[in-house]
């Protein structure tokens, strides 16, 4: 199986294994207002080395590597306006030398001059992506279709990245990374009993599902919903996903055993909706900002960890246990959302 896995072909975005480190002084903090509190690890995927890091490099690995054998030379992909995946399928189109098309939608009431210039935007702009706005209420598949034409059309040979990068080939690279962390574990010496992660497009919870169930079965997979309030839904995604990436992974067939009902998901966290702050994640981007230096994004870790921090807080774990936290990265997105850690929810 690991073999197997080991010959499925993708490029280098990410860079040597992100680190693995301990949150000890979080840790502290938590316990300080009478909360029993385990051991807390976060695995460092904001510091992948493309475009400004983070977790969709993982997946890029993979579907550049797919592009570039089906000999394309334009990808073409979606997200919301700040969206971190498509500034960095930016950045790594332009290391890896494709066209990237970028579609961005108006999904997020905020019209602020921050939201609307700066973070990813200006980023994309920057690694020289062609950007396409659309609004929020834009037919998606109608415009992917008419662009796909467009780029035929000229001769040129398009892939479509879907968005998060979450289809079965994007999601092995985070059961690359269960192969990390397993590692990383081993020469730690420690036992990973939970993982803890955003839920957007269900892509990386997904990938981290099926890479402990061919890898560290003994590990749990916590997600924190931050885009789809329909938890039945989310969870029939993630698990049809996760059966999906793992027979890719291994050769063998779609496991069973990974059923909607297995995949643990953490609702309640996402507020009024996708991209809309909520005071639970300004005060855990500014706890974690304040005991580990580390910054989360208000969109997809910031809502995780407060979500974690909720499971901490009703008991869901012993003191004895470790939990890993993966930092998906997006803090070029906390510009973008200067105004509400400056005003709506100042301290």
């Amino acid at each position: 199986m690991a073999d197997h896995f080991e010959q499925i072909d993708r490029v280098d975005l990410a860079g040597p294994a992100t680190p693995l480190q301990e949150m000890s002084r979080l840790r502290a903090a938590l316990e300080s207002t009478g909360t029993p509190c385990p051991r807390l690890f976060v695995k460092r995927e904001d510091l992948t080395q493309t475009a400004g890091g983070g977790n969709k490099i993982r997946k890029l690995e993979y579907l550049f590597a797919d592009a570039r054998a089906k000999g394309a030379d334009v990808v073409v992909t979606a997200g919301a306006l700040q969206s971190n995946h498509v500034r960095q399928t930016a950045g790594g189109a332009a290391l890896l030398g494709f066209e990237c098309i970028g579609v961005l939608f108006a999904t997020v009431p905020n019209t602020s001059v921050p939201y609307t210039t700066s973070g990813n935007v200006l980023l994309d702009g920057l690694f020289g992506a062609d950007i396409r706005l659309q609004p929020g209420d834009a037919k998606g598949g109608e415009v992917l279709d008419s662009i796909i034409k467009e780029v035929s059309d000229t001769g040129r040979m398009p892939y479509i990245i879907p968005v998060g990068g979450s289809n079965a080939i994007g999601c092995l690279g985070y059961v690359r990374v269960v192969r990390e962390l397993k590692q990383q574990a081993e020469e730690l010496g420690i036992r990973l009993d939970h993982l803890a992660v955003a839920n957007g497009s269900t892509g990386t919870h997904a990938g981290l599902v099926a890479g402990t169930h061919l890898f560290m079965p003994e590990t749990n997979v916590y997600g924190i919903g931050v885009l789809n309030p329909d938890a039945d839904k989310v969870c029939h995604n993630t698990a049809s996903l996760a059966r999906a990436t793992a027979a890719l992974a291994s050769s063998e067939e779609e496991p069973a055993a990974l059923t909607a009902e297995s995949i643990k998901l953490v609702s309640g966290f996402m507020g009024d909706g996708y991209g809309i702050p909520t005071p639970e994640m300004v005060a855990a981007v500014r706890i974690v900002a304040r005991t580990e230096g580390l910054l989360l994004d208000p969109v997809y870790s910031g809502k995780a960890m407060a979500g974690l921090i909720g499971l901490i807080q009703s008991g869901t774990f012993s003191s004895d246990e470790t939990v890993v936290f993966i930092a998906t990265g997006g803090s070029p997105g906390l510009f973008a959302y200067a105004d509400t850690f400056n005003d709506q929810y100042a301290e």
